[in-house]
């Protein structure tokens, strides 16, 4: 029997050995799973978020990035063990159509869950519930229900929210109209309102409690509706796994108050100093700074400061409590922050030598960065505007006052600037984009109003001791004779 005829010829073998091939590459693509998206975003080593520069979602700090999402989106990543790579996206439509395709792995904007949206992305569980504040200026009678907006000027930011609910209440109200505009915040509206340049706006109550000290002629009249939730918006896909990652992290925060510690922190702002603050201040000049005085003036010598303005300082950031701590997670009497404490070689925010010296050379090298051409108080001012809000916003704000044909070397000029930088027409055209760029205006305003008591204080003092050297043998013993209480007694009442 003459076996080699039972074997195939050259060309057959050749497709005999093609088909296994692809038999066992099936086979070997069927017993291994393709990787997750969960697993991709580990690979990869990045966590790619699309979101919105602006106050309640990420900003330029003094120290590198900050906002709600920054720090609710940063934890996650670090609980991932990836990088966060956040990109700027204006146009709400091509937020969440980033997400669907797959550029980003999810959007973190401050999103309401909306219907529409919903047909775009997948939501998951919220994180917080706003509402949506139909705003009136003061001196106007308030509106009572939507019948009153009919025929009034109503401005909106486009693609918005508040722009479906308005769309839900014209059906019932077909006469109601509004205008939709984009490359605005909902602070924008607020100063419009405020002005008197807009009839009715509609914006967030988160917003609307962050900045309405700032606008006070914006009044809430009533709200649009219920609540609306804000979440997270991931792609519509079998694969869950990173929603799911999300989903446990967030309740997570939840549950053991980290959510509730970011949203209280960003919710913080710099209040005007007030007749009652001022008396505190007067009576702890007396009880607290006593006690730290001497650490202030050999910190200001070494670094050739004025320790008043140094005490100052300390007051508007601690009220002179070594202890303090802020949610922003500044600590001690200067408040500074790890990364400040670092940059200045401190090692114990929360020892008061250290602390004093720290933010005493912070605030040296801050006066020492600015431009020559900013010369006097005006260069001390800047200085503190930068202690606060950073250097790169505060140089945005003297491009911007620069760009209106303003002085950016004066003080008095810049000030009236900072606060643009809150504003997207503003921030938008800037190197470092958003700020609450009135933050920095107060917080000067208030330091100098420390100083100004300080140096009162500290001139009526010199003044106390050079009276007592003065005086003669006998007003001495009759000063004595009187704090010992053998002076003639008071009638108590």
């Amino acid at each position: 029997m003459d076996v080699w005829k039972k074997l195939p010829d050259s060309s057959s073998l050749r497709h005999i050995l093609m088909c296994l091939s692809l038999i066992l590459c099936s086979v070997a693509l069927v017993g291994s799973k393709p990787p997750t998206t969960l697993e991709r975003v580990m690979a990869l080593g990045e966590l790619r978020v699309v979101s919105r520069n602006g106050p309640t979602t990420y900003y330029e700090g003094p120290y590198g990035l900050a906002g709600f999402e920054y720090e609710l989106l940063s934890g996650f990543a670090q609980e991932l063990g990836v990088q966060l790579v956040l990109e700027d996206q204006e146009d709400l439509d091509y937020m969440l159509d980033d997400v669907s395709n797959g550029k980003a792995h999810l959007a973190a904007a401050g999103l309401a869950i909306t219907d529409s949206r919903s047909r775009k992305v997948r939501f998951n569980e919220p994180y917080q519930h706003v509402s949506q504040q139909l705003l009136y200026n003061s001196r106007t009678r308030p509106p009572q229900d939507v019948e009153d907006l009919i025929g009034k000027d109503i401005l909106v930011m486009a693609k918005s929210s508040h722009a479906e609910r308005l769309r839900e209440l014209q059906r019932r109200h077909p006469a109601l109209t509004w205008r939709e505009q984009s490359n605005l915040e909902m602070i924008d509206l607020l100063e419009m309102v405020h002005s008197g340049n807009l009839d009715y706006a509609v914006v967030d109550s988160n917003v609307y409690d962050l900045n309405r000290h700032i606008y006070p002629r914006a009044r809430a009249a009533f709200e649009l509706g219920e609540a609306q939730q804000l979440a997270w918006a991931f792609p519509h896909s079998r694969d869950q796994s990173l929603y799911q990652a999300a989903q446990a992290y967030l309740q997570r925060v939840k549950e053991d108050g980290t959510l509730a510690s970011i949203s209280q922190r960003f919710n913080d702002r710099i209040s005007e100093v007030t007749t009652g603050g001022a008396l505190l201040f007067s009576y702890r000049l007396e009880h607290r700074l006593p006690r730290w005085e001497e650490q202030l003036k050999a910190a200001a010598e070494e670094l050739d400061l004025d320790w008043r303005m140094l005490a100052a300082i300390s007051y508007q950031e601690s009220h002179w409590n070594p202890d303090a701590r802020s949610y922003t997670g500044v600590r001690g009497l200067m408040m500074l922050t790890m990364a400040a404490a670092q940059d200045m070689g401190i090692s114990n925010r929360l020892d008061p030598s250290q602390s004093i010296y720290g933010g005493a050379k912070y605030f040296k090298s801050m006066y020492e960065r600015l431009p020559p051409s900013i010369e006097g108080e005006d260069r001390t001012w800047m200085a503190l505007a930068a202690y606060n809000v950073g250097l790169g916003h505060l140089e945005d704000a003297r491009k911007l006052t620069q760009g209106h044909g303003d002085d950016p070397k004066k003080w008095s000029h810049v000030r009236e600037y900072l606060p643009l930088l809150a504003k997207r027409q503003y921030h938008r055209h800037t190197k470092h984009g958003y700020a609450r760029g009135w933050e920095p205006v107060t917080y000067v305003r208030n330091v100098r109003n420390f100083y100004n008591i300080l140096a009162w204080h500290d001139q009526q003092e010199q003044r106390r001791i050079a009276t007592l050297e003065n005086e003669s043998e006998e007003q001495k013993h009759q000063r004595k004779v009187s704090h010992s209480g053998l002076s003639t007694p008071i009638s108590v009442l």
